[in-house]
């Protein structure tokens, strides 16, 4: 009998260490993954911000990057062009020219440019994003795609460069060259001049931005326009070497004027 009772004491004293071993058990593992948990989130928080420094800045800051290369670019490209195509010396260089490309480089290449082929592009052709993420061998089984990148070149050549580019690059060129401070004449004479230079202009135009976009329209979207940039580099430099000039006014001498005015000649004194 007393064997009997000593036997049950001992075995309810295991089932009382077992009960209240497993609860200290559990706490002691808690504890534990709390600690390395909390061990791990610093090195985790490091390994996000140097995920974030380098992930290129084109992607985090896709205006400012494009922006900053359009200014230069244009800046650069006239530079280049009147110091190795035309011969000039540092101390010659016409930098109200040169003001023309960077105002021209940084307000429409930069601002209105971007605006255009990424804000209203995206509206205008849906597919644009999810066409720009695809793989190659992707883009080529997506119809609806391809067919908003194609849209997209012919709008570039048939509207925005012969409707928007032209105009504003010669409106800006009045405004930085011309002699009147209105407006209304940056805009009368710049388009004056680009019906005259229209045709040559138009054809160098396609010739370089036809094949040009087709590249461009499937490019992820923060590289299209650095591309464009890039492209339009050269053609900066072909628009400088062509049309870059500011034309001077010339005097209309007295004996000009009066055979304009009369119709008959004068004889000078």
């Amino acid at each position: 009998m007393l064997a009997l009772s000593r036997t049950a004491s001992i075995s309810g004293s295991r089932r009382l260490y077992s009960s209240t071993r497993a609860p200290l058990k559990s706490s002691a593992d808690v504890r534990a993954t709390k600690t390395v948990a909390d061990a791990a989130k610093p090195a985790a928080e490091a390994a996000g911000k140097e995920a974030v420094v380098g992930e290129s800045f084109a992607k985090r800051n896709p205006f400012a990057f494009q922006a900053t290369i359009a200014t230069g670019k244009t800046m650069a490209a006239d530079l280049m062009t009147q110091v190795m195509a035309e011969g000039k010396s540092f101390d010659e260089i016409d930098w109200q020219r040169n003001g023309i490309f960077v105002i021209f480089g940084f307000a429409y290449l930069g601002g209105f440019q971007y605006w255009l082929m990424i804000t209203k592009y995206r509206q205008w052709f849906p597919t644009m994003d999810r066409f720009a993420k695809l793989s190659f061998a992707d883009k080529l089984k997506d119809t609806a795609g391809i067919l908003d990148a194609a849209k997209m070149v012919v709008f570039d050549i048939v509207v925005h460069l012969p409707v928007m580019y032209f105009p504003a690059y010669y409106t800006v060129k009045e405004l930085v060259g011309g002699s009147s401070w209105n407006p209304a004449d940056w805009v009368k004479d710049g388009l004056t001049k680009y019906s005259k230079n229209m045709k040559e202009d138009l054809t160098a135009m396609i010739q370089l931005w036809g094949p040009s976009d087709c590249i461009q329209f499937v490019l992820p979207l923060h590289v299209r326009l650095p591309f464009r940039h890039f492209v339009s580099f050269f053609w900066t430099a072909y628009v400088s070497f062509t049309r870059g000039s500011i034309e001077e006014e010339q005097p209309t001498s007295i004996t000009t004027s009066a055979l304009e005015i009369t119709g008959t000649p004068v004889e000078e004194s």
